[in-house]
């Protein structure tokens, strides 16, 4: 019989709540502890895991005896300074959301901490889990015959309201390269796999948020912008972001060609966001395009529709969640998304930043 593996949570806002739902779904887990400072949240908190104690603090929540592995799904601007506490008090399995920090100046010391930390720390990138790009990951270097190109385009809705506000603003999330942007530049090295060497951007506030004010101050995130990337060995990736796109019906759709072929996965935006009076949301594809002979074909991607109710990221919430347990059982070796996976997003994202904001090309 299978030891329950008790989960301490740091964060229990939107995504928080996400992962709460999906550990639901997995054999021989509980919710046993929770960090959560609204009220709101807390309450929300409470209502899918009854079962969990609440507690004031990080120090509280890592003096809990029953605890097997931590979550940590707290702001952005949160993540470096709880991880440090963690490192000192008491190093359980680790799943940390990303981005891993949004201050450059914490990149040594949290390197230096991840490099003696004696458990496994594994970085929340949730969309290599969604299936239509995992089938793309799959794929990817026997359709195109090796990758020369890679697109990201994401047409998506504005920042939602967050307790605090803290995402209207780039000292809260590290800037929307950062925050929104750190999966994509995950991908970028995943499917490529090599490492980038420069990066040029062009990005703007253009529509969202330009009437808000917090405390007097005006929001300064980024709502669209291009981002060029170079790599090691010649192939280019651009990411293309657009955050006032929600009419659209795919959200994201990534194209990996090569001298052979095209291969492109569409993914659709979280099913709660589509009007009902258009009917089902959409199924997410797979299209496949070689060149000769040509003859596209595309191939429907379903997602489990409880895994879809479960969060808003296609399933791959849960995908993550079951191999992290694995990890944290003993039964996988080690994290499929490491700390220096996760600090190269990071890296990649305040890049993309810096160029944004200079126009000049920022080397890595």
């Amino acid at each position: 019989m299978t030891k329950t593996t008790r989960y301490g949570l740091i964060g229990c806002g939107m995504m928080g709540q996400e992962h709460i739902r999906n550990i639901a779904l997995l054999p021989g887990t509980e919710i046993a502890v929770i960090l959560e400072p609204d009220a709101g949240m807390r309450a929300a908190a409470a209502a899918l895991a009854p079962g969990a104690a609440f507690v004031g603090s990080v120090s509280e929540l890592l003096a809990h005896p029953a605890l097997d592995c931590l979550v940590v799904s707290s702001p952005n601007h949160c993540h470096a300074a709880q991880l440090t506490e963690i490192a000192a008090t008491r190093a359980l399995p680790l799943l940390m959301e990303k981005p891993l920090l949004t201050d450059p100046a914490d990149i040594a010391p949290l390197t230096q901490i991840a490099a003696s930390y004696p458990a496994p720390i594994w970085v929340a990138m949730e969309y290599r889990y969604m299936p239509p790009i995992a089938a793309l990951l799959d794929q990817a270097a026997e359709v195109t015959g090796g990758i020369r190109m890679l697109s990201i385009r994401e047409h998506r809705f504005p920042f939602l309201p967050k307790v605090g506000d803290w995402n209207r603003f780039n000292a809260g999330t590290g800037g929307t390269f950062v925050e929104k942007c750190c999966h994509f530049f995950d991908l970028m090295r995943l499917i490529i796999g090599t490492r980038p060497l420069r990066i040029m951007a062009s990005a703007a506030q253009s529509v969202n948020h330009m009437d808000e004010r917090y405390d007097g101050a005006a929001p300064d995130i980024l709502d669209n912008g291009f981002v060029i990337v170079d790599f090691e060995g010649g192939t280019r990736a651009m990411l293309e972001l657009c955050m006032f796109a929600e009419g659209a019906r795919y959200q994201e759709v990534i194209a990996a060609l090569g001298p052979q072929g095209k291969i492109e996965a569409f993914v659709p935006g979280p099913g709660r966001f589509w009007p009902a009076d258009l009917g089902p949301a959409p199924t997410p594809l797979l299209e496949i395009s070689p060149r000769a002979p040509k003859a596209p074909r595309s191939e429907p991607i379903p997602v489990d529709p409880t895994l879809l109710e479960a969060g808003d990221h296609n399933g791959s919430t849960f995908y993550q969640h079951q191999r992290f347990l694995e990890v944290v059982r003993g039964t996988r070796q080690a994290p499929e998304v490491s700390f220096d996976d996760g600090l190269w997003a990071v890296r990649m994202g305040m890049a993309a930043q810096e160029a944004a904001r200079t126009g000049e090309t920022v080397h890595l």
